[in-house]
């Protein structure tokens, strides 16, 4: 870069990359496994192998399974999160293959979370904050 003008012409541009993306992408359900050292430790490979079959027995063409790295909450791997457009995320927390499978059916096809498999149910429960 040699001139002021020359980092704002880059700045406009990823600017323009970014919103196309978000855009195309804008009606996307998400859902992420944590598949840092440590959620691959506690299980994450087989909670992603049990999303990636969901999402392909969805056949949805808006769910889009993928994984993540860590997500800071060690002690409460595996880790899913689930991003709605438009919604707060919702984390899901000590999953399971067979728990993965409740929260497809019942949070990614129906809209309904399930709260008792939730970080903020798990700490309220703990007591923690």
């Amino acid at each position: 870069m040699k001139s002021l003008e020359e980092l704002q012409a880059i700045r406009e541009r990823m600017k323009s990359q970014i919103q196309s993306r978000e855009q195309a992408g804008g009606n996307d359900i998400r859902v992420v496994v944590g598949m840092a050292t440590c959620g691959i430790a506690a299980g994450a490979r087989a909670v992603l192998a049990a999303l990636t079959e969901e999402t392909a027995k969805s056949g949805l063409s808006n769910v889009k399974a993928g994984q993540t790295g860590c997500v800071g909450i060690c002690a409460y791997e595996p880790i899913v999160e689930v991003f709605f457009p438009g919604k707060e995320k919702v984390t899901y927390v000590l999953m399971d293959p067979d728990k993965m499978r409740a929260v497809f059916k019942s949070h990614v096809l129906s809209g309904q979370p399930i709260q008792e498999y939730t970080y903020t149910y798990a700490i309220a429960d703990k007591g923690e904050k």
